[in-house]
């Protein structure tokens, strides 16, 4: 019974899987409103994260000492396939016609980030 278990254990090994999250503190830009920045994060899901595992919500503070920020939130499988998209999104810059090139001109025209960190979950 001890083989078997063994067996088990060694066929079938157990690894810890962490997701990994993008958090972004962003401020609408005084030209944006909510509703056009949440169409972009919308655009975005449909073009970009959603066929990439990349997974958005976006806070909204109820309680904050400062309600003029909100964060991005982004969930994907784990550091490496995050670092695997944000290198295609980077390279996909420098073609200005490019669908990540004309996102991030809508996210730049409508927000300003003021900080961005990653974090794993367990």
């Amino acid at each position: 019974m001890k083989k078997l278990m063994l067996l088990l254990v060694l066929a079938f090994p157990m690894t810890l899987q962490a997701d990994y999250l993008d958090i972004i503190a962003s401020k609408l830009n005084a030209d944006c409103t909510m509703d056009k920045y949440l169409q972009i994060v919308q655009d975005f899901r449909v073009q970009w994260a959603d066929s990439r595992g990349y997974k958005v919500e976006i806070l909204f503070p109820a309680q904050s000492r400062d309600l003029n920020t909100f964060f991005w939130v982004g969930r994907i499988s784990s550091a490496e396939a995050f670092g695997k998209g944000l290198d295609a999104w980077s390279s996909a810059q420098s073609d200005p016609n490019s669908g990540p090139a004309k996102l991030m001109a809508r996210f730049r025209e409508c927000t300003s980030a003021e900080s961005r960190a990653g974090y794993f979950t367990r």
